[in-house]
């Protein structure tokens, strides 16, 4: 899965559970589904209950900067970023693939002003790309309202624990799709697509949508 030996923990605890449980009668997908629930609750239990420290390499539009691109380079931390703010982030594998493009992306751009109205000072959209990727992509899109969040490094994704390898698909390692509320650094609330593992056969994307993030922040 990744996650070395807290995720073994994390294993033996299902294993756990399900014995206790006693469903020695309950089918092969029977017994599929409820690892899959249990290990994903038992993730969001223990996601990061603050935003890691990292610096992230951005690219900013400059009037002083002559020639065809007149863009610099800009470092952001994640203090700018969530410090004394509610901040809604949604990570996805990358930048121009289809369900990124076609829905998650979109969704959030489409109810960004709900987002403002429901006290959301910003929503950023993260992936492990460069910023000249990320830039693109949004251009492509049209979108102007929700921020991209270049994680190039994967410095961001991999302490906050949702990095996976996506070899399967020439990818290389990647951001599992997982949105968060972010109130002043503190995570408030965190919706991660089941299924989490390595090199995962389909792409989960059922709960980190912005439909949900709204449901439960007007709850």
């Amino acid at each position: 899965m990744g996650r070395g030996p807290h995720f073994i923990f994390i294993y033996w605890k299902i294993v756990l559970n399900l014995y206790n449980r006693s469903v020695s009668t309950a089918t092969e997908e029977e017994i599929n589904v409820l690892v899959t629930k249990q290990a994903t609750s038992m993730i969001e239990s223990e996601f990061p209950k603050q935003v890691p420290q990292v610096t992230f390499k951005t690219r900013v539009h400059d009037t002083n900067v002559e020639g065809p691109n007149p863009y610099r380079w800009q470092d952001v931390t994640t203090d700018e970023i969530f410090k004394g703010k509610k901040v809604v982030v949604f990570a996805l594998p990358g930048a121009f693939t289809p369900t990124c493009s076609s829905t998650h992306l979109p969704g959030y751009e489409e109810k960004y002003e709900q987002f403002k109205t429901l006290g959301v000072d910003e929503v950023y959209c993260l992936s492990v790309n460069d910023a000249f990727v990320m830039f693109q992509w949004a251009k492509a899109q049209g979108v102007t309202k929700v921020k991209m969040l270049p994680d190039g490094s994967a410095e961001f994704t991999r302490k906050i624990g949702m990095l996976v390898k996506k070899d399967n698909l020439g990818f290389g390692e990647r951001s599992w799709r997982y949105s968060m509320l972010v109130d002043n650094g503190e995570v408030k609330k965190v919706f991660i697509e089941e299924g989490f593992q390595n090199d995962c056969p389909t792409d989960p994307f059922e709960v980190s949508d912005a439909d949900t993030m709204l449901a439960y922040l007007k709850a």
